[in-house]
């Protein structure tokens, strides 16, 4: 299967006897179907394995004891059907796509009637319905590899030289913490940690006075390898099963003064938050773009390096970030838009950070998470961290009604969105992912 083909799953034209999954009525149209975990609100009921559809979701629990599907969809249904999604992530392309294509069928109007009751008994509303994260990862590595974001933060550290060396020669990462992780609603607590305050000669010990966000994406692996085995750039997208969003919470404070000589620790560790709905690789067909260099950079290395990669190797996702302070929603003020930009800009693609990840011989498992690294374009409002937007704090953003930001405080909520448009397709989009910081604790 080759996600990046177009098939009728696409067709703008198909219609849902579903009204609200029909196109421009919201994020989850029938061409989208992305993938989650949820349960009714409040419901002491276990968790399962959910798709977007309009304003419900399907239920594929209920589902398949419905026995509507057959053959390789009927047994990527049931690997849905328990609290987390990494048995259909194991399955692979086949049935992922199997899968997409006997939901969108269920959904179509030209369903028989009594399928479409059947599908209708297994709807909730998405308005009544809580979240868990949509798989169990193993491990998470998130990577860097936004050269607008690398350039904006290196100049506030080395302004003569704010690029490493490597950047432009392989996709960087970290690996990051697991237990950290929430889902969209996550709320945590201003972590503490050691700074280098300016000009001082030894650190202090406090709660993070530079608490910021970084807009990513989350890249969720499907087949794994093995232990030795890399992944050629060829195959790359073939362990991929879909991309959701991701806020890398970051203390810069900790993380600057830490970094030496190694990488993130507690900067990064205190949460990363990431949003319930998984877009599957085939509904973002139609968004593909050419992965180019420019000429005057150096070129990927042979292994970095693949026809398809050029072809189709970049996708061009809407991305926002959101600004809602504790004083805009007591006074019933809207959010403020902090930055939007798209990550057809990003350095490196997804296939090559599989690739990287793997080339040493480390192995991926099923339900993995990688991060893209943060998503900033090349003009001014497209950085995705506030520390690029004020300029490492020398230059606070103006929200109005007296409030400032030169970096995060308590109370404040932010909230990533990201959507695909393009003419003669529908709208899809990824929902929300928020995040909201509560004050320090045993300071």
């Amino acid at each position: 299967m080759h996600a990046h083909l177009l098939n009728a799953s696409h067709d703008v034209s198909r219609r849902s006897w579903l009204a609200s999954a029909n196109p421009g009525a919201g994020d989850f149209p029938l061409q989208n179907l992305p993938f989650g975990v949820f349960r009714e609100a409040g419901s002491p009921d276990s968790f399962r394995g959910g798709v977007a559809i309009g304003d419900q979701v399907l239920n594929l629990r209920a589902l398949a004891g419905e026995g509507l599907l057959q053959g390789d969809a009927a047994a990527a249904l049931q690997a849905c059907t328990g609290d987390t999604l990494n048995g259909l992530l194991a399955l692979g392309a086949p049935a992922w796509s199997a899968l997409r294509h006997g939901l969108f069928d269920l959904l179509l109007d030209n369903a028989a009637e009594p399928v479409q009751q059947a599908v209708r008994r297994c709807l909730v509303p998405l308005s009544q319905i809580e979240h868990r994260l949509p798989t169990q990862p193993g491990d998470y590595t998130d990577f860097y590899t936004s050269i607008d974001h690398a350039l904006n933060v290196g100049r506030l550290i080395f302004p003569e030289r704010p690029l490493t060396p490597n950047f432009q020669w392989l996709p960087i990462a970290y690996h990051g913490r697991v237990s950290s992780m929430g889902v969209s609603g996550q709320r945590f607590h201003r972590p503490m940690g050691q700074s280098l305050p300016v000009g001082a000669s030894a650190p202090v010990y406090g709660p993070c006075a530079r608490l910021d966000y970084e807009l990513e994406l989350a890249i969720y692996i499907g087949p794994g390898n093995a232990l030795g085995q890399p992944i050629g750039l060829g195959q790359a997208e073939s362990h991929i099963f879909g991309i959701g969003l991701l806020n890398d919470w970051s203390a810069r404070d900790h993380q600057f003064w830490e970094m030496a000589p190694l990488g993130p620790f507690l900067g990064k560790n205190f949460a990363t938050t990431v949003s319930p709905w998984i877009v599957t690789l085939e509904a973002l067909a139609p968004y593909r773009l050419p992965w180019s260099r420019p000429a005057e950079h150096p070129q990927p290395l042979p292994y970095l390096e693949a026809a398809s990669n050029r072809e189709h190797g970049a996708i061009d996702i809407q991305l926002q970030v959101w600004l809602s302070t504790a004083a805009q929603r007591q006074t019933g003020r809207s959010a403020t838009c902090l930055s939007k930009t798209s990550f057809r800009h990003q350095y490196w693609s997804i296939g090559q950070m599989v690739t990287q990840h793997t080339v040493g011989g480390c192995n991926l498992q099923p339900g993995d998470v990688l991060g893209s690294g943060t998503v900033s374009g090349p003009a001014p409002g497209e950085a995705g961290a506030i520390i690029e937007l004020t300029e490492g704090g020398r230059k606070p953003l103006d929200l109005g009604h007296g409030e400032k930001r030169t970096f995060l405080e308590d109370g404040d909520m932010i909230s990533l969105t990201g959507w695909c448009e393009k003419p003669g397709y529908a709208r899809i989009g990824f929902g929300q992912c928020r995040g909201e910081v509560l004050p320090a604790v045993g300071s």
